[in-house]
Parts: structure tokens; sequence; C-alpha cells
């Protein structure tokens, strides 16, 4: 039973990645590097106004805050970060999944979702970061792509 529920949740998140609105950016972004999707699975609509911190690992292993921002009506956020500061390297974004749920009337059982992933490792790329959120789970995919210059 769990693994059918598993696969519907991770094949959502994919469609998710896979439905961007090519016109507001035009197919490759060069200038949204890192691309954030939230949907909400109880209500099966985009995530709107969920808080987002973005930060990168240091060489000491320690973490700075280098964007945040928080998700549209259409359950997204672009231009988070510049070309310049999306250097290769390890990076946390961090979605305060319980204010969203608070202000759902919804009980979470996740302070936040993290994630964490390797920018850059094999050359410049985009990235497209969905998020599937239910107040008792979330499933992360990403959508890595070549820049087209």
């Amino acid at each position: 039973m769990l693994q059918p529920l598993h696969c519907l949740l991770l094949t959502s998140a994919v469609l998710l990645c896979n439905t961007a609105p090519t016109e507001k950016h035009g197919g490759f972004d060069t200038k949204c590097p890192l691309m954030v999707k939230i949907l909400d699975a109880v209500k099966g609509t985009p995530a709107g106004s969920v808080a987002l911190k973005v930060s990168q690992k240091g060489t000491d292993g320690g973490w700075t805050q280098i964007a945040n921002g928080v998700t549209d009506a259409s359950g997204e956020v672009h231009d988070l970060i510049t070309e310049q500061q999306f250097l290769a390297g390890v990076y946390r974004v961090e979605f305060d999944t319980k204010a969203y749920w608070k202000n759902a009337s919804s009980t979470p059982f996740h302070e936040v979702a993290d994630v964490v992933f390797e920018a850059h490792a094999g050359g410049h790329r985009h990235y497209t970061l969905a998020l599937l959120l239910s107040p008792y789970s979330y499933t992360t995919t990403a959508v890595v792509s070549d820049v087209k210059h």
C-alpha cells in the first residue's frame, strides 16, 4: 500500500517540475539558475506563501544564508539567486512548512523541510527544485538542466 502511494507522490512531483511556465522565462533560463516549485498534496494546488531560505555551505562546514523568498500564487519562486552568486558548492534550501500548514489550519509534523544538494559538480547547470507537501510528509525532486546560452 505504501509503495503505490510513494510512487504517486513522486510522479506528481516530477509532473510538477515539467509544467514550468515557459512563457515567463523561455525554455532554459540563464537569469534564474535556481527555481523552486511547491505543490500542496492535500488540496492538489500550488502552495503559495511558503517562506524559504537558501544557504551555502562554507569551507568550515558552517552555513551562510545567501537568499530568501516566498512562493507566489503559482507555488513558485523565481530570481532567488543570481548566476554570480550561484557558484559551485553545497546548498541548503529550508522551507518553512510549519507556518504554511498552521496558516491552513492544519497541525504539521515537520518544522521545516530541508533539501541539501551539490550544485555545479559537473559544470554549470540550471536547477528546478520541486516539493510535494502534506502535513506529515514531503517529497522532493529536482530537474537539472544544462544551460543553453
